[in-house]
């Protein structure tokens, strides 16, 4: 799989601490539900996306984990948020931070609660350069055998911390399918039973090698 431009999505997470103030469950009255906060911060959070984005470019926010409460008659008085969120236009750097604190302050600030948000930059779009994504492809199409060939618009909003070097010098990230189902190698990314082919490693090899024999030798790249 070999691409021109963006090819994985810039990394940013986030935490987020809500403070309410708990109580009994049949006297809601006299508390602020955390967990009543959060569940609205999650949904308000997916607007970002949906209503304030160009919907040609592609991005996630993600909330990947929610903790509040220790029992099931008690209103939690506070609540904790984990997530990521990815994209691929550079230009986005530093909007989701901004939207996204101005609708958690609001909310927050609707129902009497307080916050603690952190977020912060794990790595920036995956994006490679034309000229050297054109010499990858062209020698993968001398080197890959396979019947699914060269995949030549295959994009993902997984991260990557290649893009800090693509970032300094012109270069190309490509993936190399290594799933082999007549083996019981095709489970996906952080599966528990995730393994890989690993045959396909002489082929990657094979393609890095060639790269640098063509790159040395022409005038072209």
């Amino acid at each position: 799989g070999v691409k021109n431009g963006a090819l994985m999505a810039a990394v940013e997470c986030f935490d987020l601490q809500i403070q309410g103030r708990g109580g009994h469950g049949a006297i809601p009255h006299q508390t602020v539900d955390s967990l009543l906060v959060a569940a609205q911060i999650v949904n308000a959070l997916q607007t970002i996306v949906a209503r304030n984005l160009n919907p040609l470019d592609a991005a996630v926010v993600t909330v990947g984990k929610l903790a509040a409460g220790t029992a099931r008659n008690v209103i939690a008085d506070s609540a904790n948020l984990s997530g990521t969120v990815r994209y691929f236009n550079p230009q986005l750097g530093g909007y989701f931070r901004q939207r996204m604190e101005e609708i958690i302050a609001g909310i927050c600030q609707s129902h009497g609660a307080s916050y603690q948000f952190d977020y912060w930059q794990l790595y920036p779009p995956v994006i490679n350069h034309d000229r050297m994504a054109e010499l990858v492809r062209s020698i993968a199409a001398q080197v890959v055998e396979t019947p699914a060939g060269i995949v030549p618009e295959c994009q993902t909003l997984g991260g990557e911390d290649m893009s800090f070097f693509l970032q300094e010098v012109p270069g190309c990230y490509f993936f190399l399918g290594s799933a082999n189902p007549e083996l019981g190698l095709a489970y996906p990314h952080h599966h528990p039973r995730f393994d890989f082919d690993e045959s396909v490693l002489t082929m990657g090899v094979e393609i890095f090698v060639r790269c640098v024999e063509k790159f040395g030798n022409s005038k072209t790249f």
